[in-house]
């Protein structure tokens, strides 16, 4: 986990996302993957790089580009140029949760062995990372930074020193390697997607024309005119060739042990995508429906605070009968940094990047549904903003339970003492907010807003699927 002062922006962070596409015709892929990332850009804002090579060229030759900043900021017209032609390649964005926000460790990771080239994007994290660091450090490996992405990327060039292919090198450091992830890997001929047993992180599968695509949401493939073909199986292992989509599902674990983070569903992925079947739009209007159902209040008006308590909220209006309205005004422009005022200045990051229409809350009994609350200082002050301009009321609902336990995989939550939830009750948790109640989407009902499907809830729960680093974490969940 990535360790950082929890100051103005309360938002988690997810760690990032990933884009690749193999196009069979032999057309350039930078500029798809290009636009990919720009739909994937909520996934990461610190740093971004795509890597292409040519199929009908030199065997592992591979251009590389990335930088720190957003995709609109690092790419320009001419450095996608300087790309050259490649009708195969793999783009990243990132937001660390492991390892320094530094250009060197921005992805992808193009690393060159013995069997030729790799190009590695990965998203999520790992727990028994310094046991696989310590494993090829005793065969004399050096590396310049400690990141969980590099550590695995060695481990599958390693393994394809002695397999016959780069899909079985994959899967034999699968079998190594604990925690979350969802990779695209380029190799010289292949495009390969995978993603862990317990399927925490999402990735998909798309076709435009005569190429296939990995994705880590849906909504990219949109925004480049593919078709989504099918989501990557947790456990699962896809190879894209010449020959077309070959699977290897043996590292599959039963359904019912699968544990997607939840929060794809609640805050960190586009409401315009499907991950495993299930609408990321209609999982935020059923979380607010169950809000409705099991924490509701006498109240005039409902309003999201924007961007992802906004379906949540429509789904407690339409639960409730009470009407849904805008009650924010949302300053878009309004980046990852801006000069932050002085402890000593009246002005808040709040304030500057969120505004509270007043004509739509004057005397109203309001109900405010946001997605989660982690040290409260924002809620605090949203509750506060909402008073100053005549709310009578303000009743706060939260489309997650409460944050009591850290994640491990992926998920950049803070340490427990750092929790607004970490030692106090739902009535002690609302008066630190100063609102007139305060209601939680119960742990029950995570799997339920998923259509059924298995979650991880640790965050909330502390059941974690996979142990903790520092105890026992290998396990026998791969068979």
């Amino acid at each position: 986990m990535r360790e950082q002062p929890w100051g103005e922006d309360e938002k988690l962070r997810e760690e990032c996302g990933v884009f690749g596409i193999y196009d069979f015709d032999g057309n350039d892929v930078s500029h798809t993957i290009y636009y990919g990332l720009l739909s994937l850009q909520h996934r990461g804002q610190e740093s971004c790089g795509i890597a292409v090579s040519d199929t009908a060229g030199p065997k592992g030759r591979v251009k590389t580009y990335k930088g720190m900043g957003l995709v609109g900021e690092v790419f320009t017209a001419d450095n996608l140029a300087g790309l050259g032609h490649g009708n195969i390649g793999v783009g990243h964005v990132r937001y660390s949760t492991a390892g320094a926000s530094i250009r060197e460790n921005a992805q992808p990771l193009v690393l060159n062995y013995i069997k030729g080239t790799l190009a590695l994007a990965h998203n999520g994290n790992l727990v028994n990372t310094p046991e696989l660091k310590r494993e090829l450090e005793h065969d004399g490996a050096i590396f310049q930074t400690t990141i969980d992405s590099e550590i695995m990327a060695y481990h599958i060039a390693r393994a394809r020193v002695h397999s016959g292919s780069a899909e079985e090198a994959v899967k034999l450091a699968m079998r190594k390697v604990v925690g979350a992830y969802s990779l695209v890997i380029m190799s010289p001929r292949k495009l390969i997607g995978v993603r862990d047993p317990f399927g925490f992180k999402p990735l998909c599968i798309g076709k435009r024309g005569n190429a296939y695509l990995l994705s880590s949401e849906s909504c990219a493939l949109d925004t480049v005119g593919a078709e989504f073909v099918r989501d990557v199986r947790p456990g699962e292992i896809v190879c894209i060739t010449r020959d077309g989509i070959l699977s290897d599902s043996s590292l599959c674990l039963p359904p019912e042990r699968e544990a997607r983070c939840v929060f794809e569903y609640i805050y960190f992925a586009r409401p315009d995508t499907k991950i495993d079947g299930v609408s990321v739009y209609h999982a935020r209007v059923a979380a607010g429906r169950f809000l409705a159902k099991d924490h509701p209040a006498e109240a005039d008006l409902v309003v999201g605070v924007p961007e992802s308590g906004n379906a949540a909220a429509q789904g407690y209006a339409q639960e409730s009968g009470i009407p849904y309205g805008t009650a924010f005004v949302k300053n878009s422009y309004v980046g990852r940094t801006f000069i932050k005022p002085s402890q000593e200045s009246r002005e808040s990051g709040v304030q500057v990047k969120l505004n509270v229409l007043k004509e739509a809350v004057v005397g109203k009994r309001v109900v405010m549904v946001d997605d989660s609350i982690v040290r409260g200082t924002t809620c605090r002050r949203i509750v506060k903003m909402l008073r100053a301009a005549g709310a009578k009321e303000v009743h706060v609902r939260i489309s997650a339970p409460p944050f009591l336990h850290p994640c491990y995989f992926g998920t950049d939550i803070p340490s427990e003492d750092h929790l607004i939830a970490h030692g106090k009750n739902v009535e002690e948790i609302r008066e630190a907010l100063e609102a007139d109640s305060l209601g939680y989407l119960e742990i029950p009902r995570l799997s339920q807003m998923a259509d059924g499907l298995p979650v991880c809830s640790a965050c909330f729960s502390g059941k974690y699927p996979i142990a903790p680093p520092g105890e026992d974490i290998r396990g026998d969940y791969i068979k």
